[in-house]
């Protein structure tokens, strides 16, 4: 539901207040001003106490400055005021202190009110002009106070519209507001997801591969066993720090937050794969002031890409390149596949989310993903994004 003022700056909302302010005291000037009028003969058009028109004139304008605050009271006590000028002869204008009341009515009030009020307003406004035009001091015929009548319904119904519009334009506006940041939290929500995923299944890949190694060679050699079993232990703390991380941002409290990994963690992706029995050949030629967007994105295909070596070909040898030109980056990784042996399968594409997740990281950046086994063997990924923009 929308609400008046809910989203306004302090500093305008003061702004505001200052002119309903003024244009309170010009309202109750001119109603002052009013009660004191003398017609072309010297006689007074107003011929009550003066106290009582300034009453009236404190009643038609003074009201006006708490508009903001209480809008159906100050349009009630705004038009008994102008009611009550118009049955006394004061003379007339086209209720503009009815049309700033009510144009706050149309704003801040919800329709199930606003529009009996407006209704209510435009009987009693109508009624009392053309009582006051026709009835108590007639200066013309039926027609001259309808037309009289008709100016203040004009008026009034008219600064009643523009309140409803302005406040269905700002409704929409606040509802927009509202889709983007549930989509910004759901986009967050993905992304998570995503580096979730490849936490777990980089981290899980190493452990499962060390854990068979420390299984097979535990009573023939327990010193490669303990190797192994050192490699777990790292391992699972290096998964843990970084989970802890990434899911740092959906604690109310808070928590400390490293930074994204980039270009400057793919030597530790290679010497965690070098643990895992895969011979990572790196080579990196990309300076450092890509933004940390684009960064992250690499490092993870570059991660995707060894955890799908490790689970699939290791012990093998890879080559990961990673390059930056002015136009593009390119990113390449290619296994040997597995050492060849009896009974060994014919390297296929990996299934899972991991290829998926890398051709949606790709696409996300505008750039292009291919992958598949090599003539030769093994399998490769060829990644590239555009270097435009992630600067």
């Amino acid at each position: 539901m929308f609400t008046y003022g809910r989203f306004m700056k302090p500093e305008r909302q003061r702004h505001l207040h200052a002119l309903d302010l003024a244009a309170a005291l010009v309202l109750t000037a001119v109603y002052v001003g009013f009660a004191r009028l003398t017609a072309v003969d010297g006689q007074p058009v107003y011929t009550g106490p003066f106290w009582l028109g300034c009453l009236i004139a404190a009643a038609v304008g003074l009201p006006i400055a708490v508009r903001r605050r209480l809008p159906l009271a100050v349009l009630a006590v705004v038009l008994a005021a102008l009611a009550t000028a118009s049955l006394l002869d004061i003379p007339r204008e086209p209720y503009a202190a009815a049309g700033l009341a009510a144009y706050l009515v149309a704003l801040a009030e919800p329709a199930r009110r606003s529009v009996p009020a407006l209704a209510v307003t435009l009987a009693v406004a109508g009624g009392a002009v053309y009582l006051g035009e026709a009835v108590v001091t007639p200066a013309g015929d039926g027609r001259d106070a309808v037309g009289v009548a008709g100016l203040v319904l004009l008026v009034v119904g008219g600064a009643w519209g523009a309140g409803f519009a302005v406040r269905g334009r700002r409704a929409r506006g606040a509802r927009e507001l509202r889709r983007r940041s549930e989509r910004a939290l759901d986009e967050e929500r993905l992304r998570i997801a995503r580096e979730l995923h490849d936490i777990v299944s980089h981290n899980l890949s190493l452990i499962a591969v060390k854990a068979g190694v420390a299984g097979h060679v535990a009573e023939a050699d327990p010193r490669e066993a303990r190797a192994a079993l050192k490699v777990i232990e790292e391992t699972s703390r290096s998964a843990l720090a970084e989970m802890r991380r990434t899911l740092g941002v959906l604690r109310t409290e808070g928590a400390p937050l490293g930074p994204a990994p980039g270009l400057d963690h793919l030597d530790s992706l290679a010497e965690e794969a070098n643990r895992a029995g895969v011979d990572v050949d790196l080579t990196v030629r990309a300076t450092k002031d890509l933004a940390e967007g684009i960064q992250l994105t690499v490092y993870r295909i570059v991660q995707e890409s060894l955890t799908n070596a490790v689970r699939h070909a290791a012990p093998t040898r890879c080559r990961v390149t990673v390059e930056a030109s002015e136009r593009e980056i390119r990113i390449d990784i290619a296994d040997e596949g597995p050492p060849p042996g009896p009974g060994r399968p014919v390297r296929e594409l990996p299934g899972g989310h991991g290829l998926l997740g890398i051709r949606e990281r790709a696409m996300m950046y505008g750039g292009s993903f291919e992958a598949g086994p090599r003539p030769e063997g093994g399998f490769a990924v060829s990644v590239r994004l555009p270097t435009e923009g992630n600067r």
